[in-house]
């Protein structure tokens, strides 16, 4: 009897490592590297330094930079690379192969990956999103994540491929939701980071938070998400986590903004500051209102400093706090 295929990890940034490190703690995996000369640096000192420092690949781990041989024979794949590069990357996979997509933002023309990836003619989609830092996935602190998938059979294999002891992973049907959800909030962290650079206080944040939520709310009912997810792990979960943690980029990125520096992180894609543009582009044409999404989108393209920015959101007309 044959062995089954090893489980390809496409991307070798943080989450792709730390992603490729929880599903070998149960079977081999094969952690695909775009650069060849980062590959063989992977494989030479099983350590990636540039992204997730401090984290051994376990021997479980092969690192290739030949995409053919990452996907041979496997029923599905681990989409893990940015959203900008997710549609190059899809061109060159086999249609029949079950892709998980795994990145929180946007296809180039403002729609989600899944329709880019159903439109590209694979049939076998999913998306993985959730409160999840790849520094304390990597390192086996518990945590859940979420895998939302039209295709049972799929869903469930990813569910298998990815539990372990220290990471629970549930199974929805609700691609949509939790999909955006992980979009979204990015751009929520974003003005949280901006409210810690201007050291404006817990009370701020949690409102900023809360606000945020509804807001999400709102947008993923619009699309047809259902409620229930907002209030879950890839919703309320994935906010929380990365409008206050120490390892998210976007509140990082939102904090540098508000005093008034770089926001990029060693060259790391900070996805929020694309998609705030593009959700604020979508509220204006299908006359949604997304204040906090529309704030950060004027900051973002330089249009308001942060500090106008938390003035626009302050001097909104008064109003009840409405919970229908």
């Amino acid at each position: 009897m044959n062995a089954s295929p090893d489980l390809p990890v496409l991307g070798a940034g943080g989450w792709g490592t730390a992603l490729a490190i929880n599903a070998a703690r149960s079977a081999p995996v094969r952690l695909w590297a775009r650069r060849p000369e980062f590959a063989a640096q992977l494989t030479q000192t099983r350590v990636n330094a540039e992204y997730l420092p401090g984290v051994t690949l376990p021997e479980a781990v092969k690192v290739t930079a030949d995409l053919e041989d990452a996907v041979r024979q496997a029923s599905f794949a681990l989409v893990v690379v940015p959203s900008v590069g997710v549609l190059e990357l899809l061109e060159a996979l086999p249609r029949q192969l079950g892709v998980v997509l795994c990145a929180k933002g946007l296809a180039p023309d403002g729609g989600r990956l899944s329709e880019l990836a159903r439109d590209m003619g694979f049939a076998r989609v999913a998306v993985l999103s959730g409160p999840n830092h790849a520094e304390e996935i990597a390192r086996g602190l518990p945590g859940a994540t979420v895998v939302a998938s039209d295709d049972e059979g799929l869903a469930l294999a990813v569910q298998s491929a990815l539990m372990t002891p220290s990471l629970r992973v549930y199974t929805s049907t609700d691609v949509i939701g939790v999909e955006l959800g992980g979009v979204l909030k990015n751009v929520i962290a974003l003005a949280a980071g901006m409210v810690d650079g201007m050291s404006l206080g817990d009370n701020a944040k949690a409102a900023l938070i809360t606000r945020g939520l509804r807001e999400m709310q709102r947008y993923l009912v619009a699309l047809g998400a259902h409620e229930d997810t907002v209030y879950g792990l890839s919703g309320l979960g994935d906010l929380v986590a990365t409008a206050t943690s120490r390892h998210s980029r976007n509140r990082a990125a939102g904090e540098a903004i508000a005093r008034g520096e770089h926001p990029g992180q060693g060259g790391k894609v900070v996805e929020g500051l694309r998609t705030a543009g593009l959700l604020d582009a979508w509220a204006t044409a299908h006359g949604h209102d997304l204040p906090i999404v529309r704030a950060v989108a004027q900051v973002t393209r330089g249009e308001w400093t942060p500090k106008a920015g938390i003035a626009s959101l302050m001097e909104r007309e008064a109003k009840a706090e409405r919970h229908d």
